[in-house]
C-alpha cells in the first residue's frame, strides 16, 4: 500500500514568533493518522519563559497567563515532543509537517536552547526521516497554481476540513490528511516510498529557494538570501528570509 495510506504522523507548532532560530515553543501537537482517520493524539501547553507578544496571541489565541498558570516548562515540552517524533522516525513512520523546515528548526532551537540531545543525538547521528511536507510537496507538483500557499488556502485547494487553523492538534491533522489529498491528486507523489520522497523534497526545497532568491534579487534586493536548507536548518550567524 502506498505511504499515503499507511501510518503518518502530523506534527505542528504554535510559537512566540516567526524566527524559528529565536521563537519559543507555546503549544504543540502530535497526531497519529491512518487513511485519514485519527487513531490517537497527544498535546502539550508551554511556559514558553518569555513573553507571547500581543501578534502571535491573536493567532494563537494563548495568553500570557494562560501559559504561565498552565503550562509545562518549556525544556519539559520540548524534549517530550523530539522523544515522541523520534520514536517513529525509528520505526521509518513519517512524520508530517506543514512548512517543515520552520517547526523543525525550531524545535530543535529550542532542545539546544535548554542543553538537551539534538534530534540526531537521539537518532544515533541520523537526520530526522522521513519528513512528508505538504508546503514543498504542493509546490513543486503545482508550480504555476496562483494564490495563497499557506495551510488554510491549501487545504480548501484539496478540499481538506481545517476546524481551527492555529490550533496545534487541528493543523497538525490538516496536515497529515493534505499529505493524503495531495498524493491522491498526484499519482507520481504517491508512488514514491517515504524515503525517496524525503530525498526529493530536500531538491525541490532547494531549487525553489534559488528560484526565489534570483527573483528577489531582480527585484532590487540585491542582498536577498532565502535559506534551501530542509527539513532542519542549523543555527546561523545570520538571519536569512523565511520562506
Amino acid at each position: 500500500m502506498a505511504w499515503h495510506r499507511e501510518l503518518l504522523i502530523g506534527f505542528d507548532l504554535e510559537t512566540t514568533g516567526t524566527d524559528p532560530r529565536e521563537a519559543r515553543i507555546v503549544t504543540g501537537a502530535v497526531i497519529e493518522v491512518r487513511d485519514g482517520q485519527v487513531l490517537g493524539s497527544r498535546e502539550w501547553l508551554a511556559d514558553p519563559g518569555v513573553e507571547i507578544p500581543a501578534e502571535a496571541v491573536a493567532v494563537h489565541g494563548i495568553s500570557n497567563e494562560r501559559a504561565n498558570s498552565e503550562g509545562r516548562p518549556a525544556d519539559e515540552v520540548a524534549d517530550a515532543i523530539a522523544g515522541v517524533l523520534t520514536s517513529h522516525w525509528r520505526t521509518g513512520v513519517p512524520v508530517v509537517a506543514y512548512n517543515a523546515a520552520f517547526d523543525l528548526t525550531l524545535l530543535s532551537a529550542e532542545l539546544r536552547r535548554h542543553g538537551l540531545p539534538s534530534l540526531r543525538d537521539r537518532l544515533g547521528g541520523l537526520d530526522p526521516a522521513p519528513v512528508v511536507d505538504p508546503y514543498t510537496i504542493d509546490r513543486w507538483a503545482d508550480r504555476y497554481r496562483r494564490g495563497k500557499r499557506n495551510l488554510e488556502a491549501v487545504c480548501a485547494e484539496y478540499g481538506v476540513t481545517l476546524d481551527a487553523a492555529h490550533d496545534a492538534r487541528a493543523d497538525a491533522l490538516a496536515a497529515a490528511r493534505l499529505a493524503r489529498a495531495i498524493a491522491e491528486r498526484h499519482p507520481k507523489v504517491a508512488s514514491l516510498g517515504p524515503a525517496e520522497l524525503h530525498r526529493r523534497q530536500i531538491e525541490w526545497y532547494a531549487a525553489w529557494a534559488a528560484d526565489f532568491q534570483d527573483f528577489l534579487r531582480r527585484k532590487g534586493e540585491a542582498d536577498a538570501v532565502v535559506d534551501g536548507t530542509w527539513p532542519l536548518r542549523e543555527p546561523a550567524d545570520q538571519r536569512t528570509r523565511r520562506a
